[in-house]
């Protein structure tokens, strides 16, 4: 895959900076994009990927990045990674401004980067193929009590995946979604717990083994490493512990009668 670009946002945490090492690993170029400076900095010593510093929420940083894949040798693949979600109140009491931010986040930034890139991805599909692949959330298809906003977001985010693989059908673009359901990172549980510690670790509290980043990013890998007439339209990944999301065994698994 050393002839393969990859744009991977939300790379300075999390699922994002996880894919981006491991496209890395498998000897893709590799871009990664998010907001802190610091934490992208990090991650190109660490790996030796390029970085870009932006804010997927604001059209013009989105442009910059354009301009710059332009000039620095185009892009074959999107994977729209950067996402959040933010409180867990009822619809009754939760804060508008959290769902602004969830919107701004999952939705506008997707569709930011998807539509300002796409014509990039089209000059690469036109010898071979290209992928746009996004990362939504088993909460875009099954609604749960405090969840309400996110649950908008990534079914907002879910549908816009469904509408953009239809509209670029005839074309040589892959269009990939990947919902996962619950994951074990540093960062998520405690942005959307607003950095209450006691409750995210109630939240994992007897899980054996919940997904981790490395995990949701062998998928993402495995998905755009196939051959590029194999598209895995969605894929929904969860842990073993959680057979549904109403679903959570808490607890040692164990066979019937052991």
């Amino acid at each position: 895959m050393k002839n393969r670009r990859v744009v991977v946002t939300g790379a300075s945490s999390g699922i994002g900076a996880a894919t981006a090492r491991l496209f890395a690993a498998h000897g893709w170029k590799v871009v990664g994009v998010a907001r802190r400076a610091d934490r992208l900095a990090k991650l190109a010593a660490e790996t030796g990927i390029d970085t870009f510093v932006a804010d997927v929420t604001k059209q013009d940083d989105v442009d910059s990045l354009r301009d710059h894949l332009a000039n620095t040798g185009g892009v074959h693949s999107l994977v729209n990674i950067a996402g959040g979600a933010f409180g867990s109140a009822s619809v009754e009491e939760s804060d508008p401004a959290d769902w602004q931010r969830m919107f701004d986040v999952n939705v506008l930034g997707l569709k930011r980067m998807t539509a300002t890139l796409l014509p990039l991805l089209r000059l690469a599909a036109a010898t071979g193929h290209a992928d746009i692949l996004t990362i939504t959330s088993t909460a875009g298809m099954i609604a749960y009590e405090g969840g309400a906003g996110y649950n908008a977001a990534k079914f907002a985010a879910h549908a816009v995946m469904g509408v953009l693989r239809l509209e670029l059908a005839g074309e040589p673009i892959r269009v990939i979604e990947i919902a996962p359901g619950m994951v074990k990172t540093e960062e998520f549980a405690l942005n959307r717990l607003s950095g209450d510690k006691a409750k995210v670790d109630a939240l994992y509290d007897g899980v054996e083994d919940p997904l981790s980043a490395a995990d949701v990013a062998e998928a993402i890998v495995h998905a755009l490493e196939l051959p590029g007439h194999v598209n895995l339209d969605l894929i929904t990944i969860r842990p073993v512990a959680q057979a549904a999301a109403h679903k959570l065994v808490r607890g040692k698994l164990k066979t019937k009668g052991s």
